[in-house]
């Protein structure tokens, strides 16, 4: 019996993928820095503050991971969704659609002759994938797993959380939350650009609103627990 092939991953699929790794890093990071700054606001035990670190990081890791897997599933039904839609649309008016589509192409500014051509073509070859791909701009050819943006999710938010740790740990009791703070700016404004790049934003903003959202997370969780500090 002949192993089916795999498809290799297209590009837009490996892009989710590096977008699952991008977030949970960022989240780890985020996350875990919270947790630890705010504990070292109220003691100064090492081992409560790692407890509390790898406890966040613990659940964050596997918080992460089942969101990412839910949030898939999520996509792929509402995509099962749209081709079962579209392929009773099909069977009941298929000439509905291909005006549909033309309409849509004689819309952006192309002449409808053309439009009419490209349609009629379109649809000989594949007609489900070309009216979903068109009403709901949905490819139904590409899909990512939801196991591996699971598993992806799984490693990087863990490998995230290890900057503010070791920072909050290792660092001189004077001066730990400073540089815990000064490391997760710098990994923030890595994966604020990053993220940026990906979503095809403006890095700038992007970076700045990432940065700004864990400035402020940091200063809360560190305010709740200088309120507790013993």
């Amino acid at each position: 019996m002949l192993k089916q092939k795999r498809r290799p991953m297209s590009l837009a699929e490996k892009i989710n993928l590096i977008r699952a790794g991008v977030m949970g890093a960022n989240d780890g990071i985020l996350s875990v820095a919270a947790i630890v700054i705010g504990v070292a606001a109220a003691t100064s035990n090492n081992g409560t503050i790692i407890l509390s670190g790898m406890a966040g990081m613990l659940a964050g890791t596997i918080s992460m991971a089942m969101g990412e897997y839910v949030s898939v599933h999520a996509q792929r039904d509402s995509e099962k969704r749209a081709v079962a839609d579209e392929s009773v649309r099909l069977s009941l008016n298929p000439q509905a659609e291909m005006d549909y589509v033309t309409d849509k192409y004689v819309a952006s500014g192309i002449s409808r002759e053309l439009a009419q051509k490209a349609t009629t073509e379109m649809f000989a070859t594949s007609p489900i994938n070309t009216a979903v791909r068109e009403r709901y701009n949905i490819d139904p050819t590409k899909s990512t797993s939801a196991i591996g943006a699971a598993l992806v999710s799984m490693i990087s938010f863990p490998l995230g959380s290890l900057l503010p740790m070791l920072m909050i740990t290792l660092v001189g009791a004077q001066y730990k939350i400073i540089a815990t703070i000064a490391a997760v700016i710098i990994a923030l404004c890595i994966t604020g650009f990053i993220a940026a790049k990906l979503g095809n934003a403006r890095p700038v903003p992007g970076t700045v609103r990432n940065v700004i959202s864990g400035l402020i997370t940091m200063a809360v969780t560190y305010g709740v627990g200088h309120l507790f500090a013993r």
